[in-house]
């Protein structure tokens, strides 16, 4: 028998494999009723029906390779952020452009900088380029941002071996941000031969007055990298299609490990569609914002305390019963997300789902709260 994790390179061989929490498809072909699916952050208002048409349509020429350079989105992109075409690499999610962005800029002896608490993808697109992870201390419980990231603490914990840095804003599991002015201060203080990578899959949920996007410093910041996803509130997660914002030399660089058609035609189709259909977007996320407030009102009602939120989910506290109340959950068919792999034992995050999915998921709740 063939060792084969000892052939490996010494980053992959220490790795673990990304944990999606459930294995979704057995479960659904074992659950007697629809299961009640809260814990992929997936947007349960659907994608827009234009999305779909584009998708649908570009089937047409399945037989064909799709656009290995993605013009037409980039154009569209380019177009709705005022920014050049030369500044955006496309990716099969933003999932695959936060790995490459290791495997490029860092590797054995170089360090990578992420907050507690931060997406799980850091900490694996670190190990995997073989270069060390450094984690900032989150902020603390108390605090008005819970387990959020302390700027100052990732400023501390640069180096001189510091290649990369990532971040999240909203930030993923926890739901929490930060302001633009304080980002604009932290990035000030950030050596320019140190990537910054700046994770927005969740920017458009946003509605906090004190939050910015990290998009408008692009211009004055080279070293500043932004990544959005379609996934999210465009709720094309089936279709994987993210994209990167960067200085176009460093989109040059990427350019050269994108592999050749990483973007498949349908979802190229559907992501121009929907930055097409303006309104769908803003119906979308006016009933996510409005069910989040609802959602985050009734667990609080019922002695949960709830980390303050500007995405599509809940970060919740459930303390010492945690993997009881999300065992009889699951039971119940309600799946939420276990946060054990990210150090929060005592949480479950929950999608915010449709005013018929969280009426379910509240019954099923005081079910087992009782």
């Amino acid at each position: 028998m063939i060792d084969f994790a000892s052939l490996a390179n010494a980053g992959i061989r220490a790795l673990r494999a990304y944990d999606p929490g459930h294995d979704l498809v057995a479960l659904r072909r074992a659950a007697p009723r629809p299961l009640l699916e809260l814990g992929s952050n997936e947007n349960p208002h659907g994608a827009s029906p234009r999305a779909i048409q584009a998708a649908i349509a570009a089937l047409d020429g399945a037989h064909v390779y799709p656009d290995p350079l993605g013009g037409d989105l980039k154009r569209a992109l380019a177009d709705g952020l005022g920014v050049e075409i030369a500044d955006i690499v496309l990716g099969n999610g933003s999932h695959e452009l936060l790995m490459q962005f290791a495997q490029v800029f860092a590797g054995p002896g170089d360090e990578v900088v992420a907050s507690q608490y931060g997406f799980a993808v850091y900490a694996l697109a670190a190990q995997a380029a073989g270069a060390t992870l450094r984690l900032a201390p989150a902020l603390p419980p108390a605090h008005a941002m819970p387990r959020g990231h302390d700027l100052d603490a990732l400023r501390a914990a640069i180096t001189p071996r510091t290649r990369l840095v990532y971040l999240a804003n909203p930030n993923n599991p926890t739901g929490t941000w930060y302001s633009g002015a304080a980002f604009e201060a932290f990035l000030a203080g950030v050596p320019a031969q140190v990537l910054v990578v700046v994770d927005e899959a969740y920017a458009e949920f946003v509605d906090a007055p004190d939050y910015a996007s990290a998009l408008p410093l692009l211009a004055t910041h080279p070293n500043l990298v932004v990544t959005r996803t379609f996934s999210k509130a465009h709720a094309l997660a089936g279709l994987r299609v993210g994209y990167a914002l960067a200085h176009p030399a460093c989109v040059a660089v990427m350019e050269r490990v994108r592999e050749s058609f990483n973007v498949n035609a349908p979802g190229l189709a559907a992501a121009q569609a929907s930055l097409a259909d303006a309104a769908h977007l803003a119906a979308s996320l006016d009933a996510n914002r409005e069910q989040r407030q609802a959602l985050s009102g009734a667990l609080r009602s019922r002695g949960l305390a709830v980390s303050p939120s500007q995405t599509n989910f809940l970060l919740v506290e459930f303390g010492d019963r945690t993997a009881r109340v999300e065992a009889a959950l699951l039971a119940r068919g309600v799946i939420l997300r276990p946060m054990g792999g990210y150090g929060l034992g005592d949480c479950l995050r929950i999608t915010v789902g449709t005013q018929d999915d969280n009426a379910r998921l509240l019954a099923a709740l005081d079910e087992v709260l009782a």
